[in-house]
């Protein structure tokens, strides 16, 4: 391994109504950083795109700012704040909840994430 340093402003950034998806590859693994704005919600904003009604993704991250609700395919919901870390399954949609921006940095999952 080699020293490698990124700066995710500078890094490659999907584009999407409402939010954008960047990524920082290094030592053979990609992290992501998600920005959604208020009203962002996956189904609406991504799933077009993706050609899926949900995200079937699964997603190891933590939540840097703001607030999200994750909704399972079996009804489950399930609402991620600030400092909260996560393991979500395939099978759900999500959305931002409240007037703040929300942002994530996903460990797993970013590489497929948003992909054209």
């Amino acid at each position: 391994m080699h020293l490698d340093i990124q700066n995710f402003d500078a890094a490659e950034a999907r584009e999407f109504p409402r939010g954008r998806f960047q990524l920082c590859r290094l030592a053979g693994q990609t992290i992501g950083r998600a920005r959604y704005e208020p009203g962002w919600r996956w189904s609406r904003d991504v799933g077009p795109s993706a050609g899926t009604a949900l995200c079937e993704l699964d997603h190891v991250g933590v939540v840097v700012a703001g607030r999200a609700t994750v909704r399972m395919a079996d009804g489950q919901e399930f609402i991620i704040t600030a400092g909260d870390a996560f393991a979500i399954p395939g099978g759900h949609d999500s959305w931002v909840l409240g007037d703040e921006p929300y942002e994530s940095i996903h460990l797993l999952g970013a590489d497929d994430y948003a992909a054209s």
